[in-house]
């Protein structure tokens, strides 16, 4: 399928470059250790490779989404790649041959490199460490502003392998992995300097703030110039407020309004650091600078029957859904979990909804008082055949995996469940 294409290209890509190394190896030019150095050079190629996608994927290019399955699995991949990276720095290291006398550029960049890339590697799996803690000051933004380095120590990872003592003689081994510095360089330029003229972010202004509940916030926010491509119902958008030190922060969140619209909502429940300081701080007139939209979730690509499932604030992406509806050509059954009445969101326009559009079946459900919601129940509805629909699913991680596994229990294809994962860290 399309969406396995993006990751079995980068396997294939790694494959590739080991026979490369393999089908035209260096000369061996009798130096001791020949075979140690010659092992070491193709997992330091392995690495560079990897590098260099895990620095594409972090650039966000949207068209490269359908081969990925969205900007939520182009991540999981940017994760697997990145630790199979830093894994391989430490083999790398014990592999080639090391000497402590004679050094040259290429060593002090070596060790220039290995020490940026694992600082920020341990900075990410293990934030809480407090000597690496202050690298970051405890934040989230400035975990990213650490982060923005790691092109930097890539790029000298790569001139490290062309100035070190005495290289191996491997002149189409070397350049096949050009290639990927290349990639893996440009998407970093591209990232930290050169997306602004590319219309990568864009001017908005916060229209208007309004709070339906104690602990939600829904923001309108309009162009200052052009809008954003037109986005589809379900995508989201990474938005921050530049006037706001508290604000200025790059986050994703669910479009709550329809495409035709031409403002943009986001509705967000007060739930960490940032999203209790927009709840408190965020005004009408402020900046906003939006970049999307991003995303695969997107019911019209699912069959005739479907099951859409939101719990709590994972009501945004059925919100923007039920407001594009004109008519609805499906039969859904939609059940809207929250815990108790005064959480709900939106309940009037859903009910209207309903009403509306005969094939659009609703249940809301207050878990603190009728119990949560099961897979017994959702298959019992359906009539008690529940394998050919096609499940759309948003919540708190915990009942997303809890329903994917009760739904793949109850015979329903992986391909039918449909979810996205807003771990982007």
């Amino acid at each position: 399928m399309k969406r396995y294409i993006g990751n079995l290209f980068i396997v294939t890509c790694v494959l590739l470059t080991v026979a490369v190394w393999l089908v035209f190896p260096p000369v061996n030019d009798g130096r001791e250790n020949f075979t140690r150095a010659y092992a070491g050079e193709v997992i330091g190629s392995i690495n560079i490779v990897l590098m260099a996608f895990s620095l594409f994927l972090s650039a966000r290019p949207k068209w490269a989404e359908p081969f990925f399955g969205g900007l939520d699995k182009m991540y999981l991949t940017h994760r697997h790649t990145s630790t199979a990276a830093l894994l391989l720095i430490f083999v790398h290291v014990l592999t080639v041959p090391i000497t402590l006398t004679g050094w040259k550029l290429g060593n002090y960049l070596a060790v220039f490199a290995f020490t940026g890339i694992v600082a920020i590697a341990m900075v990410s799996l293990s934030p809480r460490i407090p000597f690496l803690n202050r690298l970051t000051g405890g934040t989230y933004e400035g975990w990213k502003r650490l982060k923005k380095f790691i092109g930097i120590f890539f790029i000298a990872g790569f001139l490290h392998s062309l100035t070190v003592p005495h290289p191996l003689n491997a002149f189409i081994a070397i350049n096949w992995v050009q290639i990927f510095f290349i990639l893996g360089t440009v998407s970093y330029l591209y990232t930290e300097v050169f997306g602004r003229y590319f219309k990568k972010y864009l001017p908005y202004t916060v229209q208007a703030v309004e709070h339906p509940n104690r602990s939600t916030t829904e923001v309108t926010l309009s162009p200052k110039k052009e809008p954003i491509p037109a986005p589809r119902a379900g995508q989201f958008i990474f938005v921050r407020f530049p006037s706001s030190r508290l604000l200025d922060e790059s986050h994703p969140f669910t479009l709550s309004s329809a495409p035709h619209e031409d403002v943009l909502r986001v509705t967000v429940k007060a739930s960490g650091d940032f999203t209790r300081a927009l709840f408190t701080h965020l005004q009408p007139g402020m900046d906003a600078v939006v970049e999307g939209a991003y995303g695969m979730f997107d019911y019209k690509t699912g069959g005739q029957k479907q099951i859409w499932i939101a719990g709590g604030i994972g009501l945004t992406p059925f919100l923007s859904f039920l407001r594009d509806l004109d008519v609805l050509e499906r039969d859904v059954t939609f059940y809207y979990v929250v815990r108790h009445s005064e959480e709900a969101l939106f309940l009037d326009e859903i009910e209207a909804a309903a009403k509306r559009h005969s094939r659009l079946k609703v249940h809301v459900r207050f878990s603190a008082a009728e119990g949560s919601l099961s897979i017994e129940e959702v298959v019992r509805n359906a009539g008690g055949e529940i394998r050919e629909a096609h499940v759309y699913l948003c919540g708190p991680l915990g009942m997303i995996r809890a329903f994917e596994d009760g739904l793949r229990r109850a015979g329903v294809p992986a391909g039918n469940i449909h979810y996205e994962e807003f771990n982007f860290r």
